[in-house]
């Protein structure tokens, strides 16, 4: 290969357009964190039931409260993924991905064919299964690509969350935008949307997810995160300027075409971003390349090492066979420093996971219970079809707002004035309690407001959630406990939406309708039930603080410095080293990796 780049540092136009660069492009960091972004950007289908939970309560004859366990059912699965982090722990990522792909397939193409007539009304037992095998999907792709994008950059992953996760608060709006703009205005059609289109993102980037080897020169490079984060904020810009233009002005079939067309440009802009990282490292391999190599001859020591273990015995052979059977309930109670390693048993077990998994079945469950009755409360409160669609895509533009900046603020407050991650999700729980109460009481146009609040407060804690549990527990199991984590959710949402909001909607909708089960209008349809979640939400900011106190030594410190002593940089220069050396011609190198070469 010819490397001519000048004393400039640029690259023949020939370079840049080979093959070899292609794969190089593929096959980078970078490349694989723009794939785990389309991913999340089709992994939000949940978000959007509102859209489509009425057409499935007309065409199938459900009541509220039915509606509601539906819904139960669907985040269930997309928040219990127990079995993905499982799976991930022994697989690679790509599997993960395309079990994924699968499932979503299935299960909303079952629902679609449902709430069309296209085959028999299911049962609700059907309908629950068939919207929490769609749903679980969402765990799987979160696992296979958000889980894999953090542990390559272990010392950013408050940024990869935000940014990550703020692609998926994004993902119910872009929705919104594209079934229009290919179906019409068919809400029925947004579920064959969803079952398509993740699946077939995910098949396409299936090889490109995978864990990289670390070293603190590419993994701590954020300068492309905040490129990836000004783009995605000119995304979020974008969908919330055609939202309201669209609430405004009538749109025409072709107008709704043109505005996905640039919605598709905007998520494929970081692109840019990943070719020009890419540029970058060619030129300076190029560079290394031009400068004279150092060759380092070591001896091997002869020396016995004073760490070798004594020859192996039976006596502790038969000891641990003895052992074996109570060893992992001894240690289960026996956990490490706190950011070392947990086992998955030590970190289920332990008081800082039990506070965290409570404050986020309050919280979470609140705020999830509102998005999900978006719908209906609109409705309630008497607000036009339009201006509930509206609701739905604020909600989801500052659900990405939320998540980006709890990620990203987190971050940098985080390493400069060591602010410790569970203030963070204290603040966010009680700024959600005001959402809650503008619900509450149905204040004339507050519903807007309302959902701004509560759209940023649900994105704002799960970045925090994930970040925490990495930071406290280790990363060596992370992918079975950041889904562990998700299990409060759906617990949070069957107590809060199921068995009070569900229940009381529907004893004050037969209260106006004489008996039948009707739909219910006006502020007293949801006052009590957000009462009730707000003084639940309330509880559960009272009680994360307990984890504030809990780890505010471990936060004082500096939480990454075990990433940047172990980075393994010595074996990159190694790699340029042996480049230098082919290229001139040598042939033998006798070399053993040491902390003093750095040439």
């Amino acid at each position: 290969m010819v490397f001519a780049g000048g004393m400039d540092g640029g690259l023949p136009m020939r370079q840049i357009l080979s093959p070899s660069f292609a794969a190089q492009v593929v096959r980078g960091r970078w490349f694989m964190v723009f794939a785990c972004l389309l991913i999340m950007s089709a992994a939000g289908a949940t978000y959007i039931f509102s859209i489509y939970s009425k057409d499935i309560k007309s065409t199938l004859g459900y009541n509220q409260q039915t509606l509601n366990t539906l819904s139960f059912f669907k985040d269930l699965g997309a928040n219990v993924g127990i079995l993905s982090g499982l799976i991930n722990e022994v697989t690679p990522p790509w599997v993960v991905l395309l079990i994924g792909a699968g499932m979503n397939l299935f299960g909303y193409l079952m629902i679609y064919l449902a709430i069309t007539g296209r085959i028999a009304a299911p049962r609700v037992w059907m309908m629950c299964l068939y919207i929490c095998i769609g749903a679980n999907s969402q765990s799987f792709a979160n696992t296979g690509a958000l889980v894999t994008c953090v542990k390559n950059f272990p010392e950013s992953r408050g940024t990869v969350l935000g940014l990550l996760k703020g692609f998926v608060g994004l993902s119910g709006v872009i929705f919104t935008q594209l079934y229009v703009a290919i179906y019409g205005d068919d809400s029925k059609s947004v579920v064959l949307l969803i079952a398509w289109l993740p699946a077939a993102i995910s098949i396409v980037f299936v090889h490109t997810i995978r864990i990289m080897p670390y070293t603190s020169s590419e993994a701590r490079n954020t300068k492309p995160f905040f490129c990836f984060l000004y783009i995605s904020i000119a995304l979020a810009v974008f969908l919330l300027i055609m939202t309201i233009v669209q609430k405004l002005v009538q749109f025409s079939h072709s107008a709704y075409v043109m505005s996905a067309f640039i919605l598709t440009l905007i998520l494929f802009l970081p692109l840019a971003v990943v070719i020009k990282e890419e540029v970058k490292n060619l030129i300076r391999r190029n560079k290394e390349l031009e400068t004279p190599p150092t060759i380092t001859i070591e001896k091997p020591s002869t020396a016995p090492n004073p760490s070798s273990p004594p020859s192996p015995s039976l006596k502790p052979e038969n000891n641990s066979s003895s052992n074996g059977r109570f060893s992992c309930i001894t240690n289960m109670f026996k956990p490490p420093a706190m950011g070392d390693d947990y086992s998955i048993l030590q970190a289920l077990v332990s008081i800082d996971m039990l506070i965290l998994f409570f404050a986020t079945i309050c919280g979470v469950g609140g705020t999830l219970t509102a998005i999900d009755n978006m719908g209906q409360i609109g409705q309630s409160l008497r607000y036009p079809a339009k201006s509930i669609n509206t609701f739905v895509s604020l909600i989801s533009i500052w659900n990405y707002a939320g998540r980006v900046t709890s990620g990203y603020v987190s971050e940098i407050v985080l390493s400069k004035y060591k602010f410790p991650r569970p203030l963070a999700l204290t603040l966010v729980l009680l700024l959600s309690c005001v959402g809650h109460l503008l619900i509450a009481f149905g204040i004339p146009q507050s519903l807007y407001l309302a959902s701004v609040i509560i759209g940023f407060c649900f994105g704002a804690q799960w970045p925090l959630l994930f970040a925490i549990i990495s930071e406290v527990f280790g990363l060596k199991y992370y992918s079975t406990l950041y889904n562990f984590g998700s299990v409060a959710s759906p617990i949070g949402l069957y107590i809060l939406n199921v068995r009070v909001t569900g229940h009381l909607y529907d004893v004050e909708a037969r209260k106006q309708n004489a008996g039948k089960d009707l739909t219910c209008i006006g502020v007293q349809c949801f006052k009590m039930s957000f009462i009730i979640i707000t003084a639940v939400t309330a509880l559960g900011a009272m009680v994360s603080l307990l984890l504030v106190w809990r780890t505010r030594k471990f936060y004082g410190g500096d939480i990454y410095a075990k990433f940047r002593e172990s980075a393994p940089t010595e074996m990159t220069v190694e790699s340029v080293n042996m480049e230098k050396i082919e290229k001139n011609g040598v042939n033998e190198k006798q070399k053993e990796p040491s902390s003093e070469n750095k040439g």
